[in-house]
C-alpha cells in the first residue's frame, strides 16, 4: 500500500513545489562569466553540452531536396532529435544551418568518427596527450591537441547539440556534392542560395522558426554573407574561422596571388564535388543534371589560376579572369563583404596564424552590436588547429561547448551568462589568455599609443640576414641604400606554415622561428624592452624603396626576438609595388597622419608601376596582433623580396619584376619606419 501511494505522493508534492523551483529559477540572476574559461559559468556549458541528452537519440533524413528559385535543386541531410525508437519527435525545435562546398558526405564521415560509443572519446583524449614539445617536430602536437578542442562539431554535426533540441540541416553548396548547378563560389548566385535556404528551413514543420548558422571557414564565410542580406528566420551566427575581405585574406595578398592555398582548396572542391550519389545510382533514381553540371564546369575556377600563372600579358587574360583581379568587378563586390550589415548576434572564432587573420578581428569591430551580442575569440592557431587545447584549466572551453551556449542563448532564451563573456578573449603571443573590453578600434578605455620606430642601418648584433640593421627612435642623418633579392627562404617561415593552413607548422624551424626565412631577408632589431610591452592592433610599415625594374612584390613582418635569439613572427603583410594606391575608405591612420591599417586598391585601371631608379613610397598593412613583449625581448621588422608559397605576382607582374633585386632607401629627409601600437613603457 505504501509503495503504491509513493507515486501519487511524489507527484502531488511536485505540482505544489514546481511553481516555487519555476518562481526561484526565474528570478535567480544569471550566472557571470569570468576570465578566458568563464568560470563557473564555462563549467556550467560544457555540463550542459557534456551533460545527459534530453532526447535518446537522432534521426537523420538523407538528401532532402531543396529547390532554388532558378530550379537548381540542392541537397541537405536533416538531424533531428529522436525518441527510443529512433523517430523524430514531434517538437518544433530551433534549426542550426550549415551550408558547405565541403560536402555533407565528408560531414557525416566526420559525424560518424565522432560517435563511437566510448572509442572516439578515448582516442580524441589520447590525441590530446600526445605532446613532442622540446623536439624538432613539436608542431605535431599543436595539431593532435587542437582535435580535441571541439572545432570538429562546429565543422561537421553536433549529436550533443542535436540532443538538447535542435535541428542542424547540412546542405551541400551549389555545385558541390549531391547538389546540382555550377559551384559559384560564394558569389551573388550562392548568397542567394543561401537566403533561401534559411527561409526553407523556417517554413519546415519541425522548425519554429528560430535559425541559427554554424560551420568553419567557407561555411563560416558564408554565414556573414547571409546575414548582411538579412532573412528574418535568421537569428543567431557562430563563425569559426571567417573572413570577409576575401582578396586581400586569400585571392591576392597584397596584389599579388595567393598560389598555394588557392592551388590546394580548387583542387578540393573541384575534387570533392565529382564523387557521386552512390545509392541513387543503385536505385535508379541518380539525377542526370547532376552530371550535365559537372561536365559543364569540369575544373571551376581553375582556368583563372592557370590563367593568371600563365599569361604574360594583361591583355591576354580572360574576361573572368580579369573579373577576378579587379577591384569593384561584379564577382570582386561580392567577396567584399560589408559586416556593418549584420544585426544578428556573432561569436567569432579565428586565429593568429589563421589564413584569415586580416579579416577576423575587422568583423567583430564593424559589427553594429554592443558587446556581449557579438564576441571574439582568437587564439594562437593556425586554420587546422582552431580550438587548440581548448577545454583544459584556464583556457576557453571547447568550440562545440560554447557554440551550444551561444545558441542556448539567442535562440532558446537561456540565461547562461555566454553574454557575459569576454567580450573580447584572446591569445596574447607570448604571453597567455586574456579578457579585454575592446581590441583595436574598441579598445577605447585601454587604447595602444602609436609610435614610430625607424629602420636604421646602424647594426643590431642580433640577426645573420643579408643586412642587420636597427630599429631606433630617430631616423638616420646619412642615407644608406640596402638591397635584398628575391630567394626561396620564405618556403620555410610562418607566413608558409600560415598558407599550407598550418601543415607547414609541423617543422617548428618553420612555423615558430623566422631565422632560416632571415638568412635571405633585412632584418632591423629594437634594443630590449625594459618591462613587458604590450602590441595590441594593426600595424603598419612605410618602406621608401628604389626598383631595378617597373614593379616588385614586398613582405614584411614582425617578430619578437627572444634572448636565445628566436624569431617569432607576429604578424606580416606584403604589396605588389605597382598597386601601392591607398585607399582610404577602407584605411585608417593614426592621430598624427601615419597610416595604421592602409589597404591597397586591386585594380588593374590603378596600377602605377615603378620608374627604374626613382624613389618610390610604399604603405604596407599587416594583420592587427595582440603580443608582449617579456623584459629582454626585442622588436624586429623583417623585410623580403618575395613571399613563396604564401603569395607570388601573377604572371604579367612577375615578369615585369624580372625578379631583380629590391632596395630599401634610408633617407632622413623621407624615412622608412614601423607605427607600431605599444601599451607599456618598452625604454626605447
Amino acid at each position: 500500500m505504501k509503495s503504491a501511494l509513493r507515486p501519487a505522493v511524489a507527484a502531488i508534492v511536485a505540482a505544489l513545489t514546481l511553481p516555487l523551483v519555476t518562481v526561484a529559477s526565474v528570478s535567480a540572476s544569471p550566472p557571470i562569466a569570468t576570465g578566458p574559461d568563464g568560470g563557473a559559468a564555462g563549467a556550467a556549458w560544457t555540463a550542459a553540452h557534456d551533460g545527459p541528452p534530453q532526447y535518446p537519440n537522432i534521426n537523420i533524413q538523407w538528401d532532402v531536396p531543396i529547390t532554388m528559385s532558378d530550379g537548381v535543386v540542392l541537397k541537405a541531410n536533416v538531424y533531428r532529435p529522436a525518441d527510443a525508437a529512433m523517430l523524430p519527435v514531434d517538437v518544433q525545435t530551433p534549426v542550426i544551418v550549415n551550408i558547405t562546398p565541403y560536402t555533407k558526405l565528408v560531414s557525416n564521415l566526420v559525424d560518424h568518427a565522432l560517435s563511437i560509443p566510448v572509442l572516439s572519446h578515448a582516442v580524441l583524449e589520447l590525441l590530446r596527450q600526445i605532446d613532442f614539445s622540446g623536439t624538432a617536430l613539436s608542431g605535431i602536437t599543436d595539431l593532435t591537441k587542437g582535435i580535441g578542442g571541439g572545432w570538429l562539431r562546429n565543422f561537421a554535426v553536433d549529436r550533443h547539440l542535436v540532443q538538447a533540441g535542435y535541428t542542424q540541416v547540412v546542405v551541400d553548396t551549389r555545385g558541390t556534392g549531391f547538389s546540382e548547378g555550377v559551384w559559384d563560389a560564394l558569389r551573388e548566385r550562392e548568397q542567394q542560395d543561401s537566403v533561401e535556404v534559411i527561409e526553407w528551413a523556417s517554413r519546415q514543420p519541425w522548425s519554429d522558426g528560430n535559425i541559427g548558422m554554424s560551420g568553419m571557414s567557407y561555411s563560416a564565410i558564408n554565414q556573414l554573407q547571409t546575414a548582411e542580406l538579412r532573412p528574418p528566420a535568421l537569428k543567431a551566427l557562430f563563425p569559426v574561422l571567417p573572413g570577409s575581405d576575401l582578396a586581400q585574406d586569400v585571392l591576392a595578398p597584397g596584389n599579388g596571388f595567393g598560389v598555394t592555398f588557392i592551388t590546394l582548396w580548387l583542387s578540393l572542391i573541384n575534387g570533392l564535388k565529382w564523387v557521386p550519389d552512390v545509392q541513387s545510382i543503385l536505385t535508379g533514381t541518380f539525377d542526370s543534371r547532376w552530371l550535365w553540371d559537372r561536365i559543364h564546369s569540369p575544373l571551376t575556377f581553375m582556368d583563372v589560376e592557370l590563367d593568371a600563372l600563365t599569361s604574360t600579358r594583361w591583355e591576354d587574360l580572360s574576361p573572368l579572369t580579369k573579373d577576378v583581379l579587379t577591384e569593384g568587378s561584379p564577382t570582386r563586390r561580392t567577396w567584399l563583404g560589408d559586416p556593418s550589415r549584420v544585426q544578428v548576434p556573432t561569436f567569432v572564432v579565428g586565429g593568429w596564424h589563421d589564413l584569415f587573420t586580416y579579416s577576423e578581428s575587422k568583423i567583430y569591430n564593424q559589427i553594429p552590436l554592443l558587446p556581449g551580442r557579438k564576441q571574439l575569440l582568437i587564439g594562437d592557431t593556425y586554420h587546422i588547429t582552431p580550438g587548440n587545447e581548448y577545454g583544459n584549466d584556464g583556457l576557453p572551453p571547447r568550440l562545440d561547448v560554447l557554440q551550444r551556449a551561444w545558441f542556448d542563448k539567442w535562440l532558446k532564451g537561456i540565461d547562461n551568462g555566454i553574454d557575459t563573456y569576454g567580450p573580447v578573449t584572446v591569445f596574447q603571443l607570448g604571453a597567455g589568455w586574456v579578457t579585454l573590453d575592446g581590441f583595436g578600434p574598441s579598445a577605447v578605455a585601454d587604447a595602444p599609443r602609436y609610435r614610430r620606430m625607424y629602420l636604421s642601418a646602424n647594426r643590431s648584433g642580433t640577426a645573420t640576414s643579408v643586412y642587420d640593421g636597427t630599429l631606433a627612435v630617430e631616423p638616420d642623418n646619412d642615407i644608406t641604400r640596402l638591397s635584398v633579392a628575391p630567394g626561396l627562404t620564405t618556403l620555410c617561415s610562418n607566413d608558409a606554415a600560415q598558407a599550407t593552413v598550418g601543415l607547414m607548422a609541423i617543422i617548428v624551424a618553420c612555423g615558430d622561428d623566422s631565422r632560416i626565412a632571415e638568412l635571405n631577408g633585412l632584418t632591423f632589431t629594437s634594443a630590449p624592452v625594459a618591462e613587458p610591452t604590450t602590441i595590441s592592433g594593426p600595424i603598419a610599415v612605410r618602406l621608401n624603396t628604389v626598383h631595378d625594374a617597373s614593379d616588385g612584390y614586398w613582405t614584411v613582418t614582425i617578430n619578437d626576438v627572444a634572448p636565445d635569439g628566436r624569431s617569432s613572427v607576429l604578424s606580416s603583410g606584403q604589396l605588389l609595388a605597382s598597386a601601392r594606391l591607398i585607399d582610404e575608405s577602407l584605411s585608417a591612420r593614426s592621430p598624427n597622419g601615419d597610416y595604421t591599417d592602409p589597404r591597397p586598391y586591386a585594380s588593374l585601371s590603378l596600377r602605377q608601376p615603378t620608374v627604374p631608379g626613382e624613389a618610390t613610397t610604399l604603405d604596407i598593412g599587416l594583420a592587427a596582433t595582440e603580443a608582449v613583449l617579456a623584459p629582454g625581448h626585442r622588436l624586429r621588422v623583417d623585410i623580403f623580396a618575395g613571399n613563396l608559397p604564401k603569395g607570388v605576382p601573377i604572371m604579367p607582374d612577375l615578369v615585369n619584376t624580372g625578379l631583380k633585386p629590391e632596395h630599401v632607401l634610408l633617407d632622413p629627409d623621407a624615412p622608412s619606419f614601423v607605427n607600431i601600437p605599444v601599451r607599456g613603457n618598452p625604454g626605447w
